[in-house]
């Protein structure tokens, strides 16, 4: 009795009890998926992905990052669709962020016209289905290019068929390197001076020039060396080559219509969050801006924005995982990412279900975790820090 007036004995029991109720719940799952598994002679093996994926005819990675072919190993296929799933979640969170933060502001401008557009966009895209979107986008916008022989050009650069959008690639020549050093050392260079001026406004509170400072370093100064060195780069255009374009970078119809879906989606839910975040900030913070003589733009981009980022930043992390789970749905209109291939075409072809389910859920967990481990970083970075 006098144990189990014990609170603490009570808590701790109760945990042990909990763990061990779960632990015999999971031993029995295993157990008897083991069993029915050895029945069915499809137990797992690791070395099913050096076996021969057998799936060809597929369109690949864009930017042609890599091919895979029929007598390429499963792994491969693994890679190659994993790329894909990489590339588009990068793509469409850049997009969706900048399309969201501009469509948030916008909710909040004092001009009706603009008001009510972002109103309307966002009411339009949040409230119908993804894959809708997905499936419209693509009927209305890329399914209708016409065929390569009447390719549509774009600024003599760039061409538009329905086997996709082929622009230049650049072809580095001798010199190139030293370019490309360059700009890592402006990054590095602006990341430094970025946080010294953080130091300084902290410390003093003058304001020294971060952006055009940077711009100057990450682009300004590559750019200089660039032409110093004569322009290390030669440019390979797309030409018409039998019945479809050879040369430049190819994007997929397939990727652009995902990318474009995934992008206006998302944005619709980052402008809300963005509204509300602003608003969450006392207008009096505003006011107080506004009195020092600080012109709107400096209101917004030093006073305001800073302090909503502490609101913002939680919820967005939630939409960039959707995002990159959202783009699951691209076997609707054939774009290999993941599922489509791995755990569609792959799984098929091997029977392998249990390896490869498991291998695309561990896939899907390591990215979704690692987005959040970054954006944890950053949450924690524009956190108010108590003196």
């Amino acid at each position: 009795m006098d144990l189990l007036s014990n609170r603490r004995f009570r808590a701790i029991a109760f945990q042990v009890i909990v763990l061990v109720g779960f632990l015999g719940a999971l031993t029995y799952i295993t157990n008897n998926a083991i069993t029915n598994m050895r029945a069915l002679n499809i137990l797992p093996k690791g070395n099913f992905l050096s076996e021969p994926g057998s799936v060809d005819n597929l369109s690949w990675v864009a930017l042609d990052l890599m091919t895979v072919s029929a007598r390429d190993p499963i792994w491969q296929f693994l890679v190659g669709s994993a790329i894909n799933t990489i590339y588009i979640s990068i793509l469409g969170i850049f997009f969706a962020t900048v399309l969201g933060f501009i469509i948030g502001v916008m909710r909040l401008s004092p001009n009706w016209l603009v008001n009510r557009f972002a109103l309307v966009y966002v009411e339009t895209f949040r409230n119908v289905p993804l894959l809708l979107w997905i499936l419209l986008i693509n009927a209305i916008v890329f399914l209708p290019w016409p065929s390569p022989k009447e390719a549509l050009p774009i600024f003599d650069a760039f061409v538009a068929s329905n086997r996709g959008l082929y622009a230049p690639r650049g072809m580095p020549l001798d010199g190139f390197s030293i370019v490309s050093y360059v700009f890592l050392l402006g990054i590095i260079a602006a990341i430094v001076w970025s946080f010294i001026a953080r130091r300084v406004q902290a410390k003093s509170g003058n304001q020294l020039p971060v952006f055009w400072v940077n711009l100057g370093l990450i682009v300004g100064l590559p750019l200089a060396v660039f032409f110093a060195l004569g322009g290390p780069l030669e440019w390979e255009t797309p030409e018409l080559k039998g019945f479809n374009y050879r040369g430049g970078v190819k994007l997929l119809p397939q990727f652009l219509a995902l990318l474009t879906a995934l992008s206006l989606y998302t944005a619709s839910f980052i402008a809300e969050i963005v509204r509300a975040g602003i608003l969450s900030v006392n207008k009096g913070q505003r006011e107080a801006a506004s009195a020092l003589g600080l012109r709107p733009n400096l209101v917004m981009n030093l006073v305001i924005i800073p302090q909503a980022l502490r609101v913002i930043i939680p919820p967005l992390t939630s939409q960039y995982l959707n995002l990159t789970k959202n783009s699951s749905l691209a076997i609707v209109v054939g774009y290999q990412e993941i599922v489509a291939v791995f755990m569609g075409t792959i799984l098929n072809q091997s029977g392998r279900a249990v390896e490869i389910i498991g291998m695309t859920m561990a896939f899907y967990l390591s990215i979704s975790l690692l987005i959040s481990f970054i954006m944890n970083l950053y949450n924690r970075s524009v956190a108010l820090k108590e003196r």
